[in-house]
């Protein structure tokens, strides 16, 4: 079955929490279209209409990335999985990102502590698959890589859960891999899953070094829920068109690192049937670590392991 969820306040909310009522209840399988709005809340169909600006739909005090949901699925209990398939993912017609303006690892490395903020508007441009601003007065191009930065289910813990921090249960993971035709694996800890999606993103290095990708609204995101009894994970996992892909999340990047080279070396010993010291010498020559981003906090360090590359 395909289910719309309409962009409006009704819908939106900026934070986890366990307790949120679901706004769509749907059936393991089914399929969800949905649009999103920009990092401000804003959203605006195409060029010369002006945005029009939502709020959270449950008691916030700080809400900062707006989602889409909680979407209960039926059958989703903790010790299963959320399978989560992007079909398509489309952005829209402008995008926004940042630079400077506060003390951060990133003025500090740089010695811009004190820097003036700088704001760079972006079109979008779906036919040329390309991203347009202006720096001095130049105009500048970079390529589309549209995916979505937050995909989470609602934690165990009880409580309000800023959206900042990636968590093993998902959330803020902003990984440029997670783009149309990738599958999330998320391990469910509470009745339902109360699965939430937002922060649109066109285009953004791995490490998103200034704190911000080029921030868009979705014109459209499309995804399959489907609950995974076959699987058991205590972090997220993903299969991209390129390979599998796991997480390490930690206020310290070598012990990202750590575990998200840990997951992959699981991964491959049950992909392979290897023991895993094997599968720790097959990682160290063909998988890559990618920092995924170093400002939310809790940094992100991905693995991937490209389709293909250990053959037996």
């Amino acid at each position: 079955m395909i289910h719309t969820l309409e962009l409006k306040t009704e819908n939106l909310h900026g934070s986890f929490n366990n307790e949120y009522k679901p706004v769509l209840t749907v059936s393991s399988g089914d399929s969800i279209r949905l649009q999103t709005p920009d990092i401000e809340w804003g959203y605006s169909p195409s060029k010369g209409i002006d945005r029009e600006f939502f709020k959270s739909a449950v008691n916030e005090d700080t809400p900062l990335h707006p989602m889409i949901g909680p979407i209960e699925v039926k059958g989703a209990k903790p010790g299963t999985v959320l399978e989560v398939k992007l079909n398509d993912v489309v952005p829209g017609w402008y995008g926004t990102n940042w630079a400077g303006g506060k003390k951060s690892w990133q003025n500090d490395t740089l010695g811009l502590t004190g820097s003036e903020r700088i704001r760079l508007d972006w079109e979008l441009n779906h036919d040329t698959m390309t991203a347009r601003t202006e720096v001095g007065k130049r105009p500048v191009h970079v390529p589309l890589n549209p995916f979505v930065g937050l995909m989470g289910v609602a934690p165990e813990e009880p409580g309000v859960h800023h959206t900042s921090p990636p968590r093993y249960c998902g959330g803020n993971i902003d990984c440029k891999e997670l783009k149309r035709g990738s599958t999330l694996y998320l391990p469910i800890s509470v009745e339902g899953a109360l699965f939430s999606i937002g922060d649109g993103h066109a285009a953004q290095g791995d490490g998103e070094v200034s704190g911000t990708a080029i921030e868009c609204p979705m014109d459209l995101i499309d995804i399959t829920l489907t609950v995974r009894e076959d699987m058991q994970l205590t972090m997220p996992r993903a299969k991209t068109p390129d390979g599998w892909i796991t997480f390490g999340f930690n206020e310290d990047l070598n012990q990202a690192a750590a575990q998200a080279l840990d997951e992959m070396v699981e991964l491959i010993s049950v992909l392979h049937q290897t023991k895993r010291t094997e599968a720790l010498a097959l990682a160290s020559v063909t998988v890559d670590l990618r920092v995924t981003q170093v400002v939310n906090g809790i940094k992100g360090v991905h693995a991937v392991l490209p389709h293909g590359c250990i053959a037996f």
